[in-house]
């Protein structure tokens, strides 16, 4: 019974991430609260969610919905991000990172709901070494981020191709699922190398993550902007209020 509720939590978690990331907000709690060790949660956790994030970047690139010019800089930064996060998970007071989280999102979810104009366009500027240096530094801290601790890095992702490269909401879906991607294999590997990763509930979680993950990015794909603005408005403020209940307890 245990495995059909993490399973339906991880399904709904892929749902809303390929939409407008965040899912890491459902399945990791949900794996905590059925007495799950944070590690082995952590590390489970990636081994499910390469499933649902490899078929919606699939589906993004089959829908020509991703920049592969400036991926193939940020892709490699990615990696190297994503290696220390994960090495580096037990030396920085959680807490701590908590309340970056809180804040960071708190503005970018006030700038999201304020600035009506964005992602409504794409205003992407072409490959030149601004554009490629900042995408290589998104990538890094980032895929850091994600290998550290995870939920809420594919919302952090889309916001800043909005934000510091001019992509519209929809290609700065595709491209933050590419890099998700990247950082989830990347960290499930160094999970597993230190022995973090339960199998029998990674597995059957994968496949309900999958599934989930590829109706949110068909419903994604087919109503854009519109569908992904809101629902990442909303994925941002439950995300700060779950942080912040955390760090109050």
């Amino acid at each position: 019974m245990k495995i059909l509720y993490i399973c339906f939590f991880g399904f709904l978690a892929q749902f809303v991430d390929s939409i407008a990331g965040g899912g890491g907000l459902i399945s990791i709690p949900a794996l905590f609260a059925f007495g799950v060790p944070p590690h082995f949660a952590l590390g489970t956790n990636k081994l499910g969610a390469i499933f649902g994030t490899l078929s919606s970047s699939v589906k993004f690139i089959k829908s020509k919905k991703v920049h592969f010019p400036m991926l193939k800089y940020m892709i490699p930064c990615t990696v190297i991000g994503a290696i220390l996060g994960v090495n580096t998970v037990l030396m920085i007071d959680q807490k701590i990172l908590n309340t970056i989280v809180v804040i960071l999102l708190f503005v970018v979810c006030l700038y999201t709901i304020f600035k009506k104009d964005l992602g409504s366009k794409d205003n992407f500027s072409g490959m030149n070494k601004r554009n490629i240096m900042i995408g290589g530094c998104i990538a890094f801290i980032l895929g850091f981020y994600d290998g550290f601790f995870g939920p809420g890095a594919g919302s952090f992702l889309i916001f800043s191709f909005i934000t510091f490269l001019g992509f519209d909401f929809l290609i700065s879906c595709g491209n933050a699922k590419i890099l998700n991607t990247t950082s989830v294999i990347t960290s499930f590997f160094v999970f597993a190398i230190n022995g973090k990763v339960i199998y029998s509930i990674g597995i059957p979680l994968g496949i309900c993550m999958m599934l989930g993950a590829l109706l949110g990015t068909n419903l994604a794909i087919t109503n854009g902007r519109k569908l992904i603005k809101p629902i990442f408005i909303i994925i941002s403020i439950a995300f700060m209020a779950k942080i912040s209940f955390t760090i109050i307890h």
